[in-house]
């Protein structure tokens, strides 16, 4: 299950193709005008997803190579009608509010990416992780997306009035009711509900995302080269380390070069 555990983690976290990948735009910028068609359509992919890697997992062996991409289409088509169906029937007002993309989705390419780099090649359980990693990933970011943006643009979040006048905390007492009455003072910016809003939104989630990667990045290099000195070794707390870090450390690899440098010159001079 290790294996399985990956799959999730790379797709919500490592891989994660909204903020990561920068997969699947479309959808990302078009129905995030509210958390909750994020989440339908995050939801939506997410079951298409594990159904069509499985589908293609199970049948890898029996699709021939030259007709791969066509027999994959097919596949992820035939759930996305089905999918369709089920929200025409229990969920008519997200169908709506979804409207082309739910058919869209059969062209989605994380869909497709993850049929022929994954699905295609791995054994069927493997393949349910990646669709259900990647799926959730998708509808994290659609939802966190749509979520800003609501809250932005209309002050609220799932339908509940969170800010501007009205919102739920107006109607306590004591101090619920005065934070309700700061929270009253705010006036939506409907510019995040709007199509240029999808694009503000995701490039600050993107770019403080990379901030938070990069200082994580450059914490990590640092600690490996202020602790991981061959004079700090012996002083070191972390007794699993054992010397482990400073040999993958980049000091080490200068002390081998130089190192092997000074048993050149003595041999040269032993000759």
């Amino acid at each position: 299950m290790n294996k399985c555990t990956e799959r999730l983690y790379n797709g919500i976290v490592k891989e994660n193709p909204t903020f990561v990948q920068m997969l699947g735009m479309c959808p990302t910028l078009a129905v995030t005008s509210a958390a909750i068609n994020g989440a339908g359509m995050g939801l939506a992919t997410t079951c298409i997803l594990v159904m069509s890697n499985l589908v293609i997992s199970i049948l890898r062996k029996v699709i021939p190579d030259k007709v791969r991409i066509p027999s994959f289409i097919v596949i992820i088509a035939s759930f996305v009608t089905i999918i369709q169906f089920l929200m025409q029937a229990y969920l008519p007002s997200l169908n709506a509010s979804l409207g082309i993309y739910i058919p869209l989705i059969v062209v989605n390419c994380i869909i497709l990416g993850r049929a022929e780099s994954y699905a295609s090649k791995n054994k069927p359980l493997p393949s349910i992780f990646d669709g259900l990693g990647m799926g959730l990933g998708f509808t994290i970011g659609l939802t966190v997306i749509g979520a800003f943006r609501e809250l932005i643009g209309k002050g609220c979040v799932f339908g509940y009035q969170v800010l501007g006048e009205g919102n739920i905390l107006q109607g306590k007492q004591g101090v619920l009711k005065g934070i309700g009455d700061v929270f009253g003072l705010y006036t939506p910016i409907t510019i995040f509900v709007l199509a240029p809003g999808a694009f503000f939104v995701l490039a600050f989630l993107v770019a403080f995302i990379n901030k938070r990667n990069a200082k994580k990045l450059a914490a990590s290099k640092d600690s490996v080269q202020v602790s991981c000195k061959p004079e700090a070794c012996a002083g070191c707390a972390n007794i699993m380390c054992a010397g482990k870090k400073l040999e993958k450390s980049p000091i080490s690899e200068v002390n081998d070069v130089e190192s092997n440098d000074k048993k050149s010159n003595e041999e040269n001079k032993e000759r």
